[in-house]
């Protein structure tokens, strides 16, 4: 079997290492489309991995608080349905067998419940909003309720954050706990054709075309918050001018690349915690 570690191509006479050069070489990044997978049954697995390893992530991170936190997937053969994960189950204990599929109205099609109110309330109104976004997750993670305190909206203080400038929205109408779908309709309003919104008094949400990209921009997003926190605290932050915010967002927000950083993470928590996967 030939050897194709990094040292031995490096140590390999030039004559051997042509052999293993490609005869059309091949152009890919990270910002390319990802080909859809072969059935519908198979992108509704991966799409239940994903949501799953979503939520033992968010456990890493801290974002778990609670009972509060949802993230959800719609499913790709009714539209109108979505997964979620089951109220009360700790997001580092959450399988894919422990998803449940809710549909259009708040009732539990696939799995055992109960259902999170608030989370119904709130997502299903974005899903019917938004058909472009596959999926949306919400905490109430430390960074991103402190900011939401502030009410507005992010700067553009590094390259990280630029992945939301002009691409976040405020939402300021904090009434209690989320428990009617009126109230998820406002929110879906503010949000708007954008990413993420602030929850004034509340906390983020982020939304996207995969369940890679709505969960890893919300990781990003936590951390942007907790960066302008720090920042703001130490002096007076210096923004980065539209113009060079603008071109920014375009290198570093797109969905591939959130994609990318999310598969990042996926390998080593799958082969730390495989249960996740059952």
């Amino acid at each position: 079997m030939t050897d194709l570690s990094a040292a031995a191509f490096t140590n390999t006479p030039v004559g051997n290492a042509t052999a293993l050069r490609r005869r059309e070489p091949l152009r890919k990044f990270w910002f390319d489309d990802v080909p859809p997978r072969e059935s519908i049954a198979d992108e509704r697995r991966h799409r239940q991995e994903r949501l799953a390893v979503a939520f033992r992530l968010f456990a890493r991170y801290g974002f778990d608080q609670g009972l509060a936190g949802h993230i959800t997937a719609r499913d790709p053969e009714w539209p109108d349905h979505f997964w979620v994960n089951p109220f009360g189950k700790h997001f580092s204990r959450i399988r894919v067998s422990d998803l449940l599929l809710v549909n259009a109205q708040g009732e539990i099609v696939v799995g055992e419940g109960p259902v999170n109110q608030a989370a119904f309330a709130i997502h299903a109104a974005i899903h019917e909003a938004r058909p472009d976004v596959i999926a949306a997750a919400h905490t109430h993670s430390l960074y991103g309720k402190a900011w939401s305190t502030l009410g507005r909206t992010l700067d553009p203080l590094t390259q990280d954050s630029c992945a939301f400038y002009q691409d976040h929205a405020l939402f300021d109408d904090f009434r209690g706990v989320v428990l009617d779908t009126g109230e998820g309709a406002r929110i879906a309003a503010a949000l708007g054709e954008r990413r993420a919104v602030i929850l004034k008094n509340h906390g983020i949400l982020t939304a996207g075309p995969s369940i890679e990209a709505a969960a890893w921009w919300y990781i990003a997003l936590d951390n942007a918050c907790h960066a302008q926190l720090l920042a703001e605290a130490a002096g007076t932050p210096q923004a980065i001018p539209h113009d060079v915010a603008t071109l920014t967002h375009e290198q570093v927000g797109r969905p591939g690349g959130a994609l990318f950083a999310f598969e990042s993470l996926l390998e080593g928590l799958v082969e730390a915690e495989p249960d996740v996967l059952t």
